[in-house]
């Protein structure tokens, strides 16, 4: 990967190689769609209805908010689960529509929180229409998934996600507690991941194995694959803020935002304490300074907090891949397969 120079040539270098990875994600996704591509066109098409509006301004924002979709991982997810535990049906539309519709939800009341003013690349819903809207535009896409479980009868359904929305934001208020006082352990940042993503993935495979008609035991082991996957998935976003990968999150904004991962937890826990107390010296006070926040980081790297947070994040994943073993063969399960091992792999 080209680096970013004062040229001009330089910066359409990175621009280009930029675009060669998004176009290599792009089709490795494709790929993986394969056996659901039909499925999928279906999706797209009922989830978009299911966002429609007599409102003109909502439907504006609606439409806004359907062009700007990323990779349709959980979707997928979805799908490629119902087809590995049973048949993929009716109920697994509505299911994936469910999913898709709370938790774009979550994530334009996060834009508010955070005060974001991107998201994925595009503005937010906060920023274009300010917080007041944005938070009506959530609170309506939060009421249109409920409608939607409630009209067709899909408690069981409803009942998974609405779980997973409460988990995530009991971890969201549980790591903004520990980055006040910068004092999480590394079983505490476990269980914050657990809750505000590996639930979320747990509750995609848990929906789409419940929505096939699979029994209670296949149902549950689906759901331990999705939260291994998600815990594995989440680590792996948190390695990115140590990496030099342009096109991946920013570097440092972990550090900036005081949110205390792995990588760092790992070097704290054994470091002299000398440098542990030099380390928290600057998250506390010194973390809008490149420079400060430069120097963290050399420390995990230095402190072996990388190597480690990549060994947990293979145990999850090959946790992840013994339990999907349990299912019989299928082009189903070979492309969850893949993209288990896609979404470890990932760039960004």
């Amino acid at each position: 990967m080209a680096k970013r120079k004062v040229t001009r040539q330089g910066v359409e270098i990175v621009f280009i190689n930029s675009e060669i990875v998004k176009n290599s994600i792009k089709q490795n996704i494709l790929d993986i769609q394969k056996p659901i591509a039909k499925e999928m066109k279906e999706f797209e098409q009922k989830f978009w209805a299911s966002m429609k509006t007599r409102v003109m301004l909502l439907d504006k924002i609606m439409s806004y908010i359907v062009k700007r979709k990323g990779k349709q991982i959980r979707p997928m997810f979805v799908f490629l689960s119902a087809g590995t535990s049973g048949q993929i049906q009716e109920p697994t539309y509505r299911g994936a529509s469910l999913i898709e519709l709370l938790h774009t939800a979550t994530l334009v009341h996060d834009d508010v929180v955070d005060d974001a003013n991107y998201r994925r690349g595009f503005f937010s819903i906060n920023a274009l229409w300010k917080n007041k809207v944005a938070v009506l535009v959530g609170d309506y896409l939060l009421s249109k998934g409920l409608l939607l479980s409630v009209d067709h009868g899909d408690f069981d359904l409803l009942k998974i996600v609405s779980n997973a929305v409460r988990q995530m934001s009991e971890g969201e208020l549980l790591q903004m507690e520990k980055a006040r006082l910068l004092n999480i352990t590394e079983e505490d940042y476990y269980k914050i991941i657990q809750q505000k993503t590996a639930s979320l993935i747990a509750s995609c495979c848990e929906v789409g194995a419940q929505s096939s008609g699979a029994d209670d035991n296949t149902v549950n082991t689906m759901r331990a694959f999705g939260e291994n996957v998600g815990m594995a998935f989440q680590i792996k976003d948190d390695l990115f803020d140590y990496g030099t990968n342009e096109i991946g999150k920013p570097l440092g904004i972990d550090i900036k935002e005081k949110k205390m991962t792995l990588p760092l937890i790992y070097t704290l826990q054994n470091s002299s304490w000398k440098v542990r107390r030099s380390i928290i010296r600057i998250i506390k006070n010194k973390s809008h300074q490149p420079q400060k926040v430069e120097e963290v980081i050399q420390h995990v790297k230095s402190g072996g907090g990388l190597q480690y947070a990549e060994q947990i994040m293979k145990e999850y994943y090959n946790k992840a891949l013994k339990l999907l073993q349990e299912f019989e063969d299928s082009v189903y399960k070979s492309a969850l397969e893949e993209l288990v091992t896609f979404t470890i792999n990932r760039a960004k």
